[in-house]
């Protein structure tokens, strides 16, 4: 490959996630999408037809009644990849594990297990975990804190890749002659003892064809922006406008370049949301149909507490000031999104019903908003795509598979004009995760 391009990363959410409480009414999606092997086998095929990076599987292990539909019942995520290795052959298969609430040896057997039987296609979601609900399922009392969420996904992520390379190469020959399957020289115990972790290895499984999986991580806190520039191959990020993408993507190369590595080896993946049409205005005329069909007030208003530790949003008066008091209760959950939210509030002036429509829109449309540069015709889509890129918002771009009808306009509309001018591939050029998007063997 002579010329950089563009990664793709499809989301696949089912019955519907935030913002799309009533997408499972769409007749194309199974009322089960969730659960349905069947329907995710029939995506990912798609999606490696269309020669997708990655397929990207979100998880959480807290609901409530007011979680969205496609939160309330879904497949563990590397039970659910596991699955799709055997009948993919090319497509890269993410999923989100939390280090807040898994130990790193489980982690680390159970992704090194996806790596080897997708052949070296397998990828990690670093999360730390926002609901602040999920410490009661894991025998926790109250959640971990900021400062010890990151610090015990430090020690995860380097605890567990050490125990990746456990193996040496040639560590285990299998020489029937010699009758010698383990050369015991080349097995390394790792004996770490730190702060959160005591694990002694070494990991009883061997590596797979691109040496361990793909890191992938979100966070645009600090301490999470300082944590994918230190491990993360891909970092996940929202798409608001192409210049606040483009300072975050700059931001992430500098602190990747501080911590000794090399930028070109960070990718910036922002998820993107998009309405496709005939015509412009076709476009924006389906956007509102859908902002007014897969979600109402009441449905945002249940969900909005999510941000703040599930404060229940619903005893205030919606067209009242939105309450300025609010913030503590996310000071363990996700306290940068609901920071920004509640500064904003207050600033403005803006009622509590004012936010919610505001941060409804922004799920319901393209993930940037009101004007959405990714609503549009096919040419306006693309035109949009390629511009982000080039002017370097970007190296990849996690798209959110939402109405199945517009999913494929954007493979059979967007793409090929994207493949026309060299931004995206035509072809497989590697047969692991780490050769399709151009990184270095691990």
């Amino acid at each position: 490959m002579t010329k950089k391009q563009l990664r793709l990363g499809l989301v696949p959410s089912g019955v519907g996630g935030p913002g799309a409480y009533n997408r499972w009414l769409d007749p194309e999606i199974p009322a089960d999408a969730s659960v349905n092997i069947d329907w995710y086998v029939d995506v990912a095929r798609q999606a490696e037809d269309a020669k997708f990076d990655w397929i990207f599987i979100v998880d959480s292990q807290f609901i409530t009644p007011q979680s969205p539909p496609h939160y309330l019942s879904r497949l563990e995520p590397l039970t659910l990849l596991s699955a799709l290795a055997v009948v993919t052959r090319h497509i890269g298969l993410a999923g989100t594990l939390s280090t807040s609430y898994n130990d790193p040896f489980s982690i680390a057997r159970r992704l090194a297990s996806l790596d080897l039987i997708s052949h070296g296609r397998a990828g990690w979601n670093v999360v730390t975990t926002g609901d602040a609900g999920t410490a009661g399922n894991f025998s926790l009392e109250e959640h971990y804190d900021y400062e010890t969420r990151h610090a015990r996904a430090a020690e995860s992520i380097d605890v567990i890749r050490g125990l990746w390379r456990s193996y040496e190469e040639g560590s285990l020959p299998r020489d029937r002659e010699q009758k010698k399957f383990l050369n015991p020289d080349k097995l390394r115990q790792l004996n770490h003892k730190g702060k959160y972790f005591s694990v002694t290895g070494p990991l009883n499984i061997e590596r797979s064809p691109q040496g361990e999986p793909v890191i992938f991580q979100a966070g645009d806190s600090v301490p999470g922006r300082d944590l994918g520039a230190h491990y993360a191959d891909v970092i996940f990020t929202h798409a608001t406008t192409l210049e606040k993408t483009r300072r975050f993507r700059e931001d992430l190369r500098e602190r990747a370049s501080r911590a000794g590595r090399n930028p070109d080896s960070v990718l910036i993946a922002p998820g993107i949301k998009f309405v496709i049409g005939d015509t412009d205005e076709h476009a924006r005329d389906i956007a509102r149909h859908y902002n007014a069909t897969d979600h109402s007030f009441e449905q945002a208003l249940g969900e909005f507490g999510r941000l703040f530790g599930w404060h229940d949003f619903t005893r205030y008066d919606p067209d009242a000031p939105f309450p300025d008091d609010v913030l503590k209760f996310a000071e363990r959950s996700w306290y940068t999104s609901a920071k920004k939210i509640t500064e904003q509030a207050i600033s403005e002036n803006l009622t509590l019903r004012q936010v919610i429509e505001q941060t409804q829109q922004g799920n319901k449309s393209a993930g940037v908003g009101k004007g959405s540069p990714f609503i549009g015709s096919a040419a306006t889509v693309a035109d949009k795509i390629t511009e982000w890129f080039e002017k370097g918002a970007f190296d990849a771009v996690n798209i959110y598979l939402e109405h199945p009808s517009q999913f494929r306009r954007l493979v059979s509309e967007v793409l090929p004009r994207l493949r026309e001018r060299g931004i995206i591939r035509d072809a497989y050029t590697g047969t692991t995760l780490r050769d399709n998007l151009g990184l270095d063997p691990a």
